[in-house]
């Protein structure tokens, strides 16, 4: 059988396969009124369309747990019942097809309140349904961008709660695994960064403080979710300051999330999603196929901790090789899965794998 197509068990979840939908945020959620931050026809067709492809697991977009914490006003949000309740529809029909659903848990910190990507993604005041961002530190992400207010310990606190209420309602709403996003320069990402914490309390400074926000809020999650079910913690593997020889900042590095990937197993991550990047603006990427997958692989061998493999996947012989070859548990894609939602029934096609199929597309069985 094929290695993509092997099934995969964390806990008491088996999953069919090793093709998985990364979370991309879709910004489309509406903005005001009751229907802030839920998920809509777009969401449910979006996702829908992925599992009728035989995508093993689908982990929706980067779901904010208070107004505070989205991207942008469009985003979708797990802070009230009436969110909750619209997800059902959609984790119902993926557990129908086959399909594991998952969703990531976020806070966007001091990139939060922003318009959407294809409107410009610059920041928006309170004409526009923005609001004053918040950080570990009163830096703002980029020039034009708002200094964020610095978080006391108390609003630390608070944010470790919603979290714990997100994942609540997340199992609530039907969703199977829960990843808590900790990359791309969003507030746990923030913390765990010297280029992003300044603070000089318990949050910040040595590597255990600066981790220290990271770990209250997967203990928080791992303290409420089922302990038969998986938690993900999503990671950027570095800022990509240290690999930039022109570039004197200090930021998080690969060795530094080597060794926080022994905490998180300690803690009861059961997996690492791994990307890279996004804390800083203006540095240099030497993007190219695969080129994170190092970085999981870097995990996997060091800690044991299972590992998912992020980064211009894009064809099936290349996911295969690297499940196959152990640098990592499984593939996310991304832009991949936006351009064609059936990868992984045509990569099965191609590696000899099998996924189910919708008993209405028989014929084409």
């Amino acid at each position: 059988m094929s290695a993509l197509f092997e099934p995969f068990t964390l806990r008491s979840l088996t999953i069919p396969n090793r093709v998985w939908m990364a979370p991309m945020c879709q910004y489309s959620a509406d903005v005001s009124g009751p229907d802030t931050g839920v998920a809509n026809d777009w969401h449910f067709s979006h996702y829908t369309s992925r599992a009728a492809g035989g995508t093993g697991l689908i982990l929706v977009e980067a779901t904010a747990v208070s107004p505070e914490g989205r991207i942008s006003p469009a985003d979708l949000g797990i802070w009230n019942d009436t969110q909750t309740e619209a997800f059902r529809r959609i984790t119902s029909f993926l557990k129908g097809q086959g399909t594991v659903p998952g969703i990531q848990i976020a806070h966007a910190g001091r990139k939060a309140s922003t318009d959407r990507p294809w409107r410009g993604g610059a920041p928006v005041g309170p004409g526009e349904h923005g609001w004053q961002p918040v950080a570990p530190s009163p830096l703002p992400f980029n020039d034009g961008h708002p200094v964020p207010d610095e978080l006391t310990t108390g609003q630390i606190a608070e944010i470790v709660g919603q979290f714990a209420d997100a994942a609540r309602r997340a199992r609530a709403a039907g969703f199977e695994v829960v990843e808590v996003h900790g990359a791309h320069g969003y507030l746990i990402g923030e913390f765990l960064s010297p280029h992003t914490n300044h603070r000089t309390d318990a949050y910040g400074g040595s590597y255990e403080n600066r981790t220290r926000f990271a770990l209250e809020v997967v203990d928080a999650v791992r303290a409420v979710w089922p302990g038969e079910l998986p938690v993900f913690f999503r990671i950027s593997a570095t800022d990509w300051l240290t690999e930039n020889a022109e570039d004197d900042r200090t930021g998080w590095t690969a060795d530094d999330t080597v060794r926080f990937a022994a905490d998180l197993l300690a803690h009861g991550v059961d997996l690492l999603d791994v990307s890279s990047g996004g804390n800083a603006p203006r540095v240099r990427i030497p993007t190219g196929p695969g080129y994170q997958v190092p970085f999981a692989e870097r995990v996997r061998t060091g800690t044991g901790l299972p590992v998912a493999a992020v980064g211009e996947i894009t064809e099936a012989r290349q996911a295969e090789k690297i499940v196959e070859d152990g640098q990592a548990d499984a593939v996310l894609l991304g832009r991949e899965l936006l351009r064609n939602p059936y990868f992984a029934r045509h990569a099965a096609r191609e590696l000899g794998g099998e996924v189910g199929s919708p008993q209405q597309y028989h014929r084409a069985a």
